[in-house]
């Protein structure tokens, strides 16, 4: 029984391109009670790359979290399935606002220890025991009350390029630098402020919402589907749109436009700019905001010592990250001190 990927991304994004069909990228959340996450996990990966979807999934003991790439014409198949399984039926599926045939390149059903990493060791903490979910437009009706606190669950390299008017966003690296840091700025508030909160699809604020409300938060509201549906309601429902700039999304095209708002720039030139990028060095591979003009004149490097590498032949590269860990440097996500611009 195949368990695993057979192809590289490089031959799946060749079938896709001979192919010539059109694939939905899609994502979803479930917090539930998860017994034996193995076979769960191993169900999955059967059923899913049957129909050749693609994408990552996380599963664990809290439930499943999933960013998937579906064949358009296996979406009811794929549904059906979904459906099949109790604790999955009529789950709210994310559908993205722009559509990318090669948002993911493989299948990819991992057992993780939390769907949410949080740091979190509180066996008093009831995940399941969340805040009140509110749509687009009673969203926008809560974040203009001048007795609302409005929290972006996000990190830092995703607020920079797009968040709400007035929302509190955060300076951290990993979601669960933010728990603690909001609860404790909000610590005079639990009774007398809504605690309002949002992030990509819901799934980081749910948890964040169960948290502060067994922290003693007493009116804790989250926008339900996150910005991706809040971006799919304002334009279905016509409503005036309070999100400014990009939401970042975590597959290939790093980013969806939510309105023209440009309100983060180039981190090698300071010109306005939003376009996330990865350093072209692979030993380097550095998420970072670059410009049109920098990516020309620094061949799609974040620093000019990228740059000299990127320009070696490729198996002197090779030999070059032989034995060297990088992924200290990979997550620094913008924070490298080679980025004069940088937030």
């Amino acid at each position: 029984m195949q368990l695993y990927n057979t192809l590289s991304a490089k031959e799946r994004a060749a079938l896709i391109e001979e192919a010539g069909k059109e694939r939905l990228t899609i994502s979803f959340y479930k917090y539930a009670h998860i017994g034996n996450t193995e076979i769960f996990r191993n169900h999955l990966f059967v059923h899913w790359n049957e129909l050749d979807v693609l994408g990552r999934i996380y599963v664990a003991h809290e439930g499943i979290n999933a960013q998937l790439s579906v064949p358009a014409d296996a979406f009811e198949i794929f549904k059906a399935h979904l459906d099949s399984i109790p604790f999955l039926e009529n789950v709210r599926l994310n559908i993205a606002i722009e559509q990318d045939n090669k948002s993911f390149l493989k299948l990819k059903v991992k057992v993780r220890n939390k769907i949410v990493a949080d740091g979190l060791n509180d066996a008093t903490f009831d995940v399941t025991n969340k805040g009140i979910h509110v749509d687009a437009e009673r969203f926008n009706q809560l974040i203009d009350d001048p007795d609302t606190m409005l929290i972006d669950m996000r990190n830092h390299y995703e607020s920079e390029i797009g968040h709400f008017k007035n929302a509190i966003t955060p300076d951290v690296d990993t979601f669960r630098d933010s728990l603690d840091i909001i609860e404790k700025d909000l610590a005079n508030h639990k009774a007398d402020k809504k605690l309002v909160m949002y992030c990509t699809g819901g799934i980081r604020c749910e948890k964040a919402s169960a948290y502060y409300k067994h922290k003693g938060f007493q009116q804790v509201y989250q926008l339900e589907g996150g910005i991706i549906e809040y971006a799919r309601q304002v334009e279905a429902k016509n409503l005036e749109n309070k999100f400014m700039g990009k939401n970042f999304v975590f597959d290939h095209r790093r980013g969806e436009r939510i309105s023209e708002d440009v309100i983060a720039k180039c981190h090698q030139c300071g010109e306005p700019c939003d376009e996330h990028v990865n350093c072209a060095n692979e030993a380097c591979h550095l998420l970072f905001i670059q410009c049109e003009s920098c990516a020309e004149k620094m061949h799609s490097c974040c620093s000019d010592s990228c740059k000299e590498i990127h320009a070696l032949p490729y198996e002197e590269q090779k030999k070059l990250r032989k034995g060297k860990e990088v992924s200290n440097k990979i997550f620094k996500k913008g924070r490298s001190e080679v980025l004069k611009f940088k937030k």
